[in-house]
């Protein structure tokens, strides 16, 4: 009788742990499930951020490109204005400048002539 409890205790035993490690192999089933889940939808957040950080980037590179090349026409057209006006003052004064020469030039080619009469000393 000893030896046929012994058998049964040890059974009994036995079979407690085959199901506590069946229980244990479960859990640790159950906790990767969850792990796995939990990177999953941490990945699938970065990924959302990374795309509307990516689109944020993207319409502020348009919007700075359009502004760049808003403020380079408009200096273009200043400089090209400014050039024009430069253009227009040079010639001007250039103009003033070759009108007094020749006004000074006729002055002194008046002053300058010879008398058309012959000179006592020429005789």
């Amino acid at each position: 009788m000893k030896i046929t409890s012994f058998v049964i205790t040890l059974t009994v035993a036995t079979a407690l742990v085959a199901f506590a490690q069946e229980g244990t192999v479960e859990d640790v089933k159950h906790g990767a499930k969850k792990a796995g889940e939990t990177v999953k939808d941490g990945l699938e957040t970065a990924g959302q951020k990374t795309k509307e950080a990516a689109e944020t980037v993207g319409e502020k590179t348009k919007e700075t490109a359009k502004t760049v090349g808003r403020k380079t026409k408009e200096t273009a057209q200043t400089v090209g204005q400014k050039t024009k006006e430069t253009a227009k003052t040079v010639h001007r004064k250039s103009k003033r400048a070759l009108n007094k020469a020749k006004a000074e030039t006729s002055e002194q080619q008046s002053t300058n002539q010879t008398p058309n009469t012959p000179s006592p000393t020429d005789r």
